[in-house]
C-alpha cells in the first residue's frame, strides 16, 4: 500500500508508507504499462508454428533462454529465428511467419497514454526501462509512427532504456544499477512502475517505490490515486 494524504492505495498487497513529496523521478515499464501485450495470443500463434511445450517455452513470469538472450540482444533477430525453426522442428518457416507469431503478442499504444506520459515529464524526471528485443522494437517504433506520428519514444522521456540495446534484462539487478549510474537518480527518490511483480521486487530490494500496473489497475489510475 502507499499511503500519502488521507488516501491510501494497494499496490503489490503490501504496507509501505512515503511521503510523494520525496519523489523526483518515475522509471516506467513498456509493455502493460504503455504499450499493451497480449501473452495469450502468442502462445496461440507458437502453437500454430508446430511447439507443443508453449506454457513452458514462453511466459510472463518464466521463457525459454531463447527469449532471455534475444532481450539482451546476444543474439541476432536472425539467430532468433533459426532457434525458433529448431523449437518448433520446422525448418520451413519462414522469417515472416516467425516475425508475425512473435509480434502477436503486441496489441498497441490505447489513446490517452501518451498524454499522461507529457504530464508526467513536466513535473518529474521521466525513464524508459523495458525488456525488449529486435523484433518487437521495430513493430513498436512503426506502430507509434503509423498511429500518433510520434517518431520514437524518446520524445516522452529523458532518457529510454532497452534491454536488447544494453545488454541487461529486467529482473537483473545490474539494469537498475546502471540507470542509477548514468542518471544519478536517488532510488529512494524515484518511483519504479512495471506489471511484473519480479521485476518490482528487485527494484524494492535496492530502495525504489514501486506501484504494480495491471489492466484493472491501469497507469491512469496509478497516476490519479498518487497524486503524480
Amino acid at each position: 500500500m502507499f499511503l500519502f494524504d488521507d488516501a491510501i492505495i494497494d499496490i503489490c498487497g503490501e504496507k509501505t508508507k512515503f511521503s510523494m513529496q520525496k519523489i523526483k523521478n518515475i522509471i516506467l515499464d513498456y509493455g502493460n504499462v504503455i504499450f499493451m501485450i497480449d501473452f495469450v495470443r502468442v502462445k496461440e500463434a507458437f502453437m500454430s508454428l508446430g511447439i507443443t511445450n508453449v506454457d513452458d517455452f514462453f511466459g510472463h513470469r518464466a521463457q525459454d533462454p531463447l527469449f532471455d538472450a534475444f532481450d539482451r540482444g546476444e543474439i541476432s533477430a536472425a539467430e532468433f529465428r533459426t532457434g525458433i525453426r529448431e523449437r518448433a522442428n520446422r525448418p520451413d518457416l519462414t522469417d515472416e511467419q516467425i516475425d508475425h507469431a512473435w509480434n502477436a503478442l503486441l496489441i498497441g499504444v490505447p489513446h490517452g497514454k501518451h498524454e499522461i506520459l507529457e504530464y508526467l515529464k513536466t513535473k518529474y524526471r521521466t525513464f524508459l526501462l523495458s525488456n525488449n528485443n529486435e523484433i518487437h522494437y521495430a513493430y513498436c517504433m512503426q506502430h507509434i509512427q503509423d498511429r500518433y506520428d510520434v517518431p520514437d519514444n524518446s520524445v516522452f522521456f529523458e532518457k529510454t532504456y532497452y534491454s536488447h540495446a544494453i545488454g541487461l534484462r529486467k529482473p537483473d539487478p545490474a539494469i537498475f544499477e546502471r540507470v542509477v549510474q548514468e542518471t544519478g537518480i536517488v532510488p529512494d527518490e524515484t518511483l519504479f512502475i512495471d506489471d511484473s511483480p519480479q521485476h518490482l521486487e528487485t527494484a524494492k530490494d535496492m530502495g525504489f517505490h514501486t506501484a504494480l500496473c495491471t489492466a484493472e489497475y491501469p497507469l491512469e489510475k496509478i497516476v490519479a490515486d498518487l497524486k503524480l
